[in-house]
């Protein structure tokens, strides 16, 4: 097995990723703008999309650390339109999409539109975090659309196997596509539900944070498989475990938070990368098995429905917004007002992604009897085209919408001050529990040490709201910054005298390793103090 084009892959991608970092473009962008380009490069090698890749071992992890990343308080707080977009807009894309497919491009069945339909039907989870990271939404929209691409590709890919059931000729009804739905649906969150708990109890009792973090790359694969085995969603699965674990994350030893956000960051950032110039790298693919199109028709056929998937968002994310509110009085009261701004944001920010090429690519060649799956090679096409047509299109110009906008975004003055009397609250119980434990002889501190703790917390509690305070007129620092960096120049100091000690054989490498580790701690604590 050759695994050269692998690693250039990533390593490629993990490039591009970091140069866009740079630049103002949003990295899933310039990954796709890169993997276009490269894909005609002579020598590079050709990457075809395995759907039985993607689906249960790329899928799973982004899944599971976008849900991890998620509160599921907000989510909760947001859950009618969550389940609206989710459930709702896909299975009303999937027939509008379909359909309009159907009148565009003559000759092709109906069946066969509906199944473009479903592929081209859900909003991507990595691409709507990605961008809404970038260009800092409003939280509500945030959540909304994470919510969103957390739980819309179980319903895709539900969709799909109804939709491709009746294409090939494998006698799909109605009542047989409710019953897999909601088969996948409960048997999803079900599995999910039955998985959570003793994982997290595995997590909580494991002692050792190596161990700990094994355990948690293993999880989105075991949760995927497990309901997948009986044809539930794997994604609701999936999606359940990790919203319980990341809710309960805090039961887990420091060690392991720090090792696994660190090993999940890693994970994340090279599949996304990967992913994003893979979805780019396909257009050779996709080009080849044109044929027939190729004199211009698909390009007339892709335009159109592009804007058709674009238009159908809207249709559906304005009546799901306002409408309910109209009907309930409940609703009203229970939920913030919303103005024509956020729901255009939401319905602009429908990028699709991976996740739609690899359903499109799973379409089989052949239907039952043998003939030939109608139009095969124009729906990847024009699951390719949408895919791309949305990335560069709605990516590139969110940004600019939202500052035409002017939504109201994150205060950092109203959270730095929530945080800090939320810190003031944790200091003034550390510091009862601390006098608690003093006046037990058998906690007997000399009073340098004791005073230590009591500094320790002192400027916990300080730092924060020091963050409120001016800058330095000198240098334009806060005081924070100003702790951070004297804290970074000192330490630094001791590491190049530890170094110098080893260079000098007064210390081995083994003691050196510790010192540094000491230090290292040292300097992510003053971090992340003043962060």
């Amino acid at each position: 097995m050759d695994v050269m084009p692998l690693l250039l892959l990533v390593a490629g991608s993990a490039m591009i990723a970091a140069a866009a970092r740079r630049t103002p473009v949003p990295a899933p962008l310039l990954l796709v703008a890169a993997g276009l380009v490269i894909s005609y490069v002579p020598g590079v090698p050709e990457y075809t999309l395995d759907p039985h890749i993607v689906l249960p071992l790329v899928l799973p992890p982004l899944l599971y650390t976008a849900a991890t990343d998620s509160s599921y308080l907000d989510l909760r707080a947001q859950l009618r339109p969550v389940a609206l977009l989710s459930v709702g807009y896909v299975l009303f894309a999937t027939f509008a999409v379909g359909w309009a497919a159907y009148l565009i491009v003559p000759d092709l069945p109906l069946t066969a539109a509906l199944v473009l339909g479903a592929v081209v039907a859900p909003p991507d989870a990595v691409a709507a975090t990605a961008v809404a990271r970038r260009v800092g939404l409003p939280s509500r929209v945030t959540t909304i659309l994470q919510g969103e691409s957390l739980v819309n590709d179980a319903t895709a890919i539900t969709a799909y196997r109804v939709a491709l059931a009746a294409a090939i000729g494998e006698g799909a009804t109605w009542a047989g596509g409710i019953g897999e739905f909601l088969l996948a649906a409960v048997g999803g969150v079900g599995f999910g539900l039955v998985l959570m708990v003793p994982i997290h109890w595995m997590r909580t009792h494991l002692k050792e944070a190596l161990l700990q973090n094994t355990l948690s790359l293993l999880i989105p694969f075991v949760a995927y498989a497990a309901a997948e085995q009986v044809h539930a969603s794997g994604v609701l699965a999936v999606v359940t475990v990790a919203l319980y674990l990341g809710h309960r994350a805090w039961e887990v030893d420091f060690a392991t938070r720090l090792q696994e956000e660190a090993v999940w960051k890693m994970v994340a950032f090279v599949l996304e990368s990967a992913v994003f110039a893979l979805i780019g790298l396909q257009l050779p693919v996709i080009l080849r098995g044109l044929g027939e199109y190729e004199g211009g028709r698909a390009a007339w056929y892709a335009v159109a429905l592009f804007l058709v998937v674009v238009a159908t968002r809207f249709v559906w994310v304005y009546p799901a917004t306002f409408l309910p509110r109209y009907l309930s009085a409940r609703i009203r009261e229970r939920e913030e007002d919303t103005t024509w701004k956020g729901p255009f944001v939401i319905a602009w920010a429908g990028m699709r992604g991976v996740v739609s090429l690899a359903i499109a690519f799973s379409i089989p060649m052949t239907m039952h009897g043998g003939d030939p799956f109608p139009e095969r090679n124009l729906i990847l096409f024009l699951t390719f085209t949408t895919v791309i047509g949305t990335l560069v299109v709605q990516g590139l110009t969110l940004p600019t919408l939202v500052r035409l906008l002017k939504l109201p975004g994150r205060d950092p003055q109203v959270e730095t001050l929530a945080e800090a009397n939320a810190q003031a609250q944790a200091s003034r119980a550390a510091e009862r529990r601390l006098d608690e434990l003093l006046s037990d002889e058998r906690n007997a501190l000399p009073p340098p040490l004791a005073d230590r703790l009591r500094s320790v917390l002192e400027r916990r509690r300080n730092a924060v709201w020091e963050r409120l305070g001016q800058v330095n007129p000198l240098t334009g620092e806060t005081v924070d910054d100003a702790y951070r960096r004297l804290s970074r120049e000192m330490i630094s100091a001791e590491r190049a005298v530890f170094v110098k000690l080893r260079d000098g054989r007064y210390i081995d490498d083994e003691m050196l390793r510790t010192l540094l580790r000491r230090l290292d701690l040292e300097e992510a604590a003053a971090y992340r103090e003043t962060a």
